[in-house]
């Protein structure tokens, strides 16, 4: 798994706000955040932070999670813990 692309963990990514959020529609942007998604609410962050935890096998601390500013943030924060 930690020979991922950018490209591959955003598809993966992308897929987990499609299924938290209940939304084929989504199509992540870096510059994406929490203002772009109907229903990204602190109750579906946290979910959102557990399922991509689990899907890669990963763990953020809870400064990781705050600094991250948008979903470009976080591709690039997940690719640092797969790398």
């Amino acid at each position: 798994m930690s020979d991922m692309t950018r490209n591959e963990v955003q598809e993966q990514l992308q897929e987990i706000f499609r299924d938290v959020f209940d939304d084929e529609s989504i199509e992540l942007m870096d510059e994406m955040t929490a203002d772009d998604v109907e229903d990204w609410d602190s109750l579906s962050h946290i979910t959102l932070i557990h399922e991509i935890e689990a899907a890669f096998n990963i763990r953020f601390t809870t400064k990781e999670i705050i600094a991250s500013k948008n979903v470009g943030e976080f591709i690039d924060m997940i690719e640092r813990k797969l790398s």
